[in-house]
């Protein structure tokens, strides 16, 4: 019965123990943390400033024909642009913050 309690009780204790982290672990999680919420945020804001302007770009075309005017067109591939350039640098942001967790972890 000691065996099996003592064999039960071991893998707890080492999990408890993983949970452990020194105030720089911590402080160093929390700035990564906060570097991942902005990159969401640089992201959603993209997001919204894209949405608006294929929003406005439909406003361009009245036609009912399934073939984008030319100056929708451009609008749209600017959109996509503020899209991509938004994902590029949330992504930087990102592995900046996946730089900062690795170093804590040594």
């Amino acid at each position: 019965m000691k065996k099996s309690l003592i064999a039960m009780a071991a893998p707890l204790a080492l999990l408890a123990m993983a949970g452990c982290q020194s105030p720089a672990e911590d402080a160093a999680e929390n700035s990564a943390d906060a570097m991942e919420d902005s990159a969401d945020a640089v992201r959603d804001a993209a997001d919204n400033t894209a949405d608006a302007m294929e929003d406005r770009a439909d406003t361009l075309d009245n036609s009912m024909d399934g073939v984008d005017s030319t100056t929708e067109q451009n609008m749209e591939n600017r959109a996509a642009g503020v899209r991509d350039k938004a994902e590029n640098r949330a992504d930087a942001m990102e592995n900046r913050a996946d730089t900062v967790r690795d170093a804590a972890d040594k």
